[in-house]
């Protein structure tokens, strides 16, 4: 079985076919960090941590690149706001992104890169695309000719007419054409800047990420990913500047996530419907939130809501009780029951499921199905008077496999102190001898501290609330 993906370029699924065999190289356009990210910067987030997950999974070495815009237009006004330096705000806010992206299981990129870490790179980049004419100086600002570079528009499939039509000069700018795109910016009084040849100043927006790539991956690499936001003008872009200095193919794929609404409105700033995952973490289990995002195919719009979590919280909880289910029933299994082909059967289907879902555009949502599909499966099996140490440890590997792909935890994350492992002891026994108002006290006694038992077929088993 190969990975098929959908090519925002082709504008069709396609086999995926690495430059290196074993290897891929991907680049992933990271958050601009004046603030806390919203649930729209984390679907982006989460979707190609998924997506490098599953590569890796299936073998490949993944060089998985994703950059820090730290200086730009929003954060200065961020900084002026605040009364701080540009410096000093995107640190927090990096820092803050580290701690969001991590409690939603978003593995650290194999780079991190900074645009003031990588400025050598982005001014010789820039003056090599106006020794080639590509670009132009103009009162200390650089600008990008796009009339010169053939096949302006392929990405986002728009003739390079249709986009004169709707282009204009903004005040401030001194372009040869409407078309053209900023590459250096001159400084204005008290701005933070850096030396150039054409004078003090800092990098436009787009050609941060062509430097960046060149620098960290190459001329060519087999995936550009982001939100499906950034398709035009900025991905637009930079396939313009990095083949236009380069001469060869940024990225052989393309691929780009979808929008998240809340209730059902498209989230702008103008709504004032922007949700910080830093505040609905604080309200729900980050866990809940990265299997909300993953329950749906990547390219689909989702809606957020509270309702809509609190129906992922309920669906991860099933999981995640059949899996403590399952583990129960293994510590006390001492092999009374022969394996049989049947159950080892139905495990291998539901994997090759889930591989078939995965392999298909990354289709996470029927994933998603196949695990719960697993669930009733071994639902079914636990019913059975006797069951095999092998089946169940079977069980147990292929959610572990499943989950590992999709991010998420489906094993409870921690043993209870010695304390409270004899209360639920001491529950337990008093349950058998009927002494059912000291089990009742004990139940309240470790609710208190957040812990909620369940008394299940298999035997008593807990999870935190």
């Amino acid at each position: 079985m190969a990975i098929q993906l959908y090519n925002t370029l082709t504008r069709q699924k396609e086999t995926f076919q690495p430059m290196e065999e074993g290897k891929v190289k991907m680049y992933v356009c990271g958050p601009t960090v004046y603030n806390y990210i919203h649930i729209g910067n984390a679907r982006p987030a989460v979707v190609f941590d998924m997506v490098r997950r599953y590569f890796e999974y299936r073998g490949y070495d993944v060089h998985y690149v994703s950059n820090f815009t730290d200086v730009d237009d929003k954060i200065i006004k961020a900084a002026e706001e605040m009364g701080e330096d540009v410096t000093t705000i995107a640190e927090r806010f990096i820092s803050a992104y580290y701690e969001d992206t991590g409690a939603l299981g978003v593995k650290v990129a194999d780079d991190h890169p900074r645009v003031t870490d990588t400025m050598p790179e982005i001014i010789q980049f820039i003056e090599r695309l106006v020794e080639k004419d590509y670009a132009y100086v103009s009162e200390g600002d650089v600008y990008f000719r796009t009339r010169k570079f053939d096949g302006y528009g392929k990405l986002s499939h728009q003739s390079i007419d249709d986009l004169q039509s709707g282009s204009r000069i903004q005040v401030g700018e001194k372009k040869e054409d409407p078309l053209d795109f900023v590459l250096w910016k001159a400084a204005k009084p008290g701005e933070i800047s850096w030396d150039s040849e054409w004078g003090k100043g800092r990098p436009g927006w787009h050609i941060e990420c062509s430097a960046m790539v060149k620098k960290y991956l190459g001329d060519t690499i087999d995936i550009h990913a982001g939100g499906q936001d950034l398709s035009f003008p900025h991905h637009e872009n930079e396939i313009a500047q990095s083949e236009a200095l380069n001469e060869k193919k940024m990225a052989n794929y393309w691929i780009h996530n979808g929008y998240i609404n809340i209730d059902n409105e498209k989230m702008s700033k103008s709504l004032g419907n922007f949700i910080l995952v830093h505040d609905i973490i604080r309200q729900f289990d980050p866990e809940v939130v990265r299997f909300f995002i993953v329950n749906a195919h990547y390219r689909s719009p989702i809606n957020f809501s509270d309702d809509q979590l609190t129906s992922a919280a309920s669906s991860l909880d099933r999981i995640q009780t059949t899996y403590a289910n399952v583990s129960h029933r293994l510590s006390e299994t001492a092999g009374l029951a022969k394996e049989t082909k049947k159950w080892h059967k139905e495990i291998t289907e539901h994997h090759d499921r889930f591989i078939e879902a995965m392999d298909d555009d990354f289709n996470s949502a029927n994933a998603v199905a196949a695990m719960f599909d697993l669930v009733k499966v071994a639902n079914l099996y636990l019913q059975e008077k006797h069951t095999c140490e092998e089946v169940l440890q079977g069980f147990l590997d292929q959610f572990d496999d499943m989950a590992n792909v999709l991010g998420i935890r489906v094993k409870q994350e921690s043993l209870l102190d010695e304390d409270v492992e004899k209360l639920i002891e001491e529950r337990i026994e008093a349950r058998k001898n009927r002494d059912f108002s000291r089990a009742d006290e004990i139940r309240d006694q470790l609710k208190e501290q957040n812990i909620i038992l369940e008394d299940t077929p298999q035997g008593t088993r807990w999870k935190r609330s």
